[in-house]
């Protein structure tokens, strides 16, 4: 890992969003270039390290890859403010990518005018694991998972509300869904907004609460998901299903990312749209040829093995490995392995020199 971000901005590996986030605007204040002693390096750094652990996916990725978006770095943008783009709120520079989206709490700070822009509501991604067979990878199957998550209450489809019930105005906002407020810095006094916790932003509440959720719309209950894992799907990779994760009230909900892992197969390999697999037979086998039966993941299929085979040479069965598009498939990669005899009887060996003797 050639950056501890955790290090960065001085939190701990287990830091809250929140932790995060004091810690990020603490240092960027204190390191921003615009200030007496700012620092534009480390105010990049920061930076960095803020967009990689504030968002769940790219934090949990970092945990464990130690890059919050592997492979995937490729034709980055440039160097300089040349990289931003039109109509966006962001700019790149030296290869750091900069969100002005959470930069825009800090400029509000400075300057008074707080943050404007409201930001849509979004449940937490969650993630899971699913074990599948080598041949279930091959040709895709549908599977059903359970797992426990906030969701929805189905009782008051999420509105908090007694069914018959209405909703009337919040009056911790006054319908706003925000809360304005006036804080004194040792640059002076700012206004700031924060979406109303009372009504989350819809600017509405429940006359009468639901008796399942008590109110809160949402509620942590096991449900039963169905997966369609696609065909030719490798170990390790991830499936993304939308708006499967976790419910937020006056919001949309996250994403459930499944990760696949594929049982190895007593006789296959992949290899890229082939299945390798290795074919041992005897000295006689390969010297007189034989009939091979390929246990093939669909159905058996017989191949000729010619007289005089080659050790290690490659045969290969046509249309019978992983399904690519269009309804066509690799192949089946045969490689022979002939097992020569480590020890002869006295009568192998006089027909060893008989052959020998006729020029073999």
């Amino acid at each position: 890992m050639s950056k501890d971000y955790y290090d960065v901005l001085g939190v701990q590996k287990g830091a809250t969003k929140d932790e995060i986030k004091k810690a990020f605007h603490k240092m960027a204040h204190k390191h921003h270039p615009d200030k007496n002693k700012g620092d534009d390096k480390k105010f990049k750094e920061i930076n960095e390290a803020y967009q990689t652990l504030s968002d769940e996916r790219k934090r949990a990725q970092y945990d464990q890859f130690g890059s919050a978006d592997p492979g995937f770095n490729q034709g980055g943008h440039q160097g300089g403010f040349g990289g931003q783009q039109q109509g966006g709120f962001g700019f790149s520079q030296g290869g750091v990518e900069f969100d002005m989206g959470d930069l825009g709490d800090i400029f509000g700070d400075f300057f008074g005018g707080g943050r404007q822009r409201q930001q849509a509501r979004r449940g937490r991604d969650i993630s899971t694991e699913l074990h599948v067979s080598f041949s279930e990878s091959i040709f895709g199957v549908k599977r059903k998972i359970l797992i426990s998550k906030v969701s929805n209450c189905d009782s008051c489809s999420g509105t908090g509300a007694k069914t018959g019930s209405k909703m009337a105005s919040c009056g911790s906002c006054n319908g706003n869904g925000r809360i304005h407020e006036t804080k004194r810095s040792f640059m002076g006094t700012f206004s700031t907004e924060r979406i109303c916790d009372a009504c989350h932003g819809s600017g509405k509440v429940p006359e009468e609460k639901c008796v399942t959720c008590k109110g809160a719309g949402v509620l942590n209950r096991q449900v039963e998901i169905d997966v369609a894992i696609p065909a030719g799907i490798r170990d390790g990779e991830m499936i993304r299903m939308t708006g499967m994760g976790e419910a937020i009230v006056s919001g949309t909900a996250g994403d459930l990312y499944i990760k696949i892992n594929v049982q190895p197969h007593s006789t296959f390999r992949r290899d890229g749209a082939n299945l390798a697999m290795d074919a041992k037979i005897k000295l006689t086998d390969a010297l007189l040829g034989l009939d091979f039966v390929v246990p093939a993941l669909d159905g058996d299929v017989t191949v000729t093995i010619p007289e005089g085979i080659s050790h290690g040479e490659l045969l290969r069965v046509k249309g019978r490995g992983v399904p690519v598009s269009n309804g066509k498939r690799g192949d089946i990669l045969l490689r022979v392995l002939i097992d020569f005899p480590k020890k002869l009887s006295k009568k192998q060996k006089d027909l060893v020199k008989d052959l020998q003797s006729e020029g073999l």
